[in-house]
């Protein structure tokens, strides 16, 4: 009998992670990528302390993240007037075991990307090959795919893993009458820029008020001759949904005048927001959407996981990395129930419902909240935020949000490893 093969739709951050878990593990798996050859696309992404962990847990060192990004030390909200509304420490400054990095998101996944290539061949990932849907033939699933030049085939294995991102055909197969992307409003604008790291030199800065704002935070350290860094920027605006919006292309460049007009005087003595801006070599424009959760990421031998299945807005600074700890979970469940669609059971259980939560309170601006209490409270006008939201409030809005996305730091410190070292399929 052939030894069971996970077959997983995508080749993102959460595909490659997972086919690193499974490795791990002691599981075959191959790699089914549309894209012919992976670009690193993509500007700042953030993975908090719990991502990091399993991360470290694949054998990625330290290093290599430092390599491609920054350890993040501080998180702060300023609003619109230039004056502090919180302010924290992060990773290990925070109490954590981990490290928060803030990297590039196409650096990371060709990281992982190499990895896979390094430790299960480079025959693992098939790229130029679309999955669009899938059939159940007795104890095996046979993934539907189609090549660049129209050619169609059936590829089988034993379990189909649909990581496969916001359009997943996996998804819309298992869940044909989702309804469309959803659309609040928002329109985000990011880029990158040579500048000069502000406050800590490794802080993420929010900066606004809850209907336009600015997030602000280095991804390279500061060359050791010129001082300036790599900063990723994102500008945000929210405009009436009415006005209708695209489906997610986040590749569409803009002129920087189109965002200079709604941040152009953006000015303070620590931050020249337009000459940032000004000085992007590209800017991109994208709705910033989500899906409406599903009740299960399930069918039988079939599982969603990262965007395929959880697609959020980035208020929380977790979607990618959701979609790492998805696949380490998933390979727990292996290790517990074997390459079984009891398996994938589990998995859902363990984390549809919770994750799912997570995704409509981003929807709400998750942390980001805190914008929204100070406009409600003072119009965003304040001298001494104590008098509109105490200290000891800002504090426990942000403790619910951590405990509720699986960063909380007591709890994680002290949660046993996802995989346990050594721990494979069968043994």
């Amino acid at each position: 009998m052939d030894a069971p093969t996970v077959l997983i739709a995508g080749g993102g951050i959460g595909g490659l992670a997972l086919a690193l878990t499974l490795h791990q593990i002691g599981v075959n798996c191959t790699v089914l990528e549309s894209v012919a050859e992976p670009p690193p696309l993509g500007v700042g992404i953030n993975l908090q302390p719990n991502a990091v962990r399993e991360l470290f847990d694949l054998g990625i060192a330290e290093s290599e993240l430092a390599a491609i990004g920054v350890a993040t030390q501080e998180w702060a909200l300023v609003g619109r007037n230039g004056r502090e509304i919180h302010a924290e420490p992060r990773g290990r400054g925070a109490g954590y075991l981990w490290p928060q990095y803030s990297v590039h998101r196409g650096q990371l996944q060709m990281l992982l990307l190499a990895k896979v290539h390094e430790r299960l061949g480079s025959g693992t990932v098939r790229t130029g090959v679309r999955v669009t849907g899938y059939r159940t033939q007795g104890d095996r699933v046979l993934a539907l795919v189609e090549s660049r030049d129209g050619a169609r085939d059936e590829v089988p294995g034993t379990l189909l893993i649909g990581a496969d991102g916001l359009h997943s055909a996996v998804r819309a197969q298992m869940h044909p009458d989702q309804p469309p992307v959803h659309w609040g409003g928002a329109i985000l604008w990011r880029g990158t820029a040579a500048g000069r790291p502000v406050r800590t030199g490794a802080s993420f800065i929010g900066l606004g008020s809850s209907r336009q704002r600015l997030v602000v935070y280095p991804i390279s350290a500061p060359d050791p001759e010129c001082g300036l860094a790599t900063i990723n920027w994102i500008a945000e605006i929210t405009v009436d949904p009415a006005e209708g919006a695209d489906t997610g292309d986040w590749t569409r460049a803009v002129p920087s005048a189109k965002v200079l007009a709604h941040f152009g005087s953006w000015r303070f003595d620590w931050l020249d927001v337009p000459a940032l801006i000004g000085a992007a070599a590209a800017i991109y424009e994208y709705p910033m959407i989500d899906r409406d959760p599903v009740p299960t990421w399930v069918e039988g031998r079939v599982a969603l996981l990262g965007d395929a299945a959880h697609v959020m807005y980035p208020t929380g600074s977790n979607g990618a990395g959701q979609a790492i700890v998805d696949g380490r979970v998933l390979g727990a469940c292996l290790i517990e129930h074997g390459v079984t669609p009891a398996a994938l059971a589990a998995y859902d259980a363990r984390l549809c419902g919770p994750v799912s939560a997570v995704v409509l309170r981003n929807r709400e601006a998750g942390p980001f909240g805190l914008l929204d209490l100070v406009e409600r409270r003072c119009g965003g006008a304040f001298d001494h935020i104590d008098k509109v939201i105490p200290a000891n409030e800002r504090a426990a809005f942000l403790a619910d949000y951590k405990a509720a996305a699986g960063f909380a730091v007591e709890r994680l410190n002290a949660a046993p490893p996802t995989i346990p070292p050594g721990a494979r399929v069968g043994v």
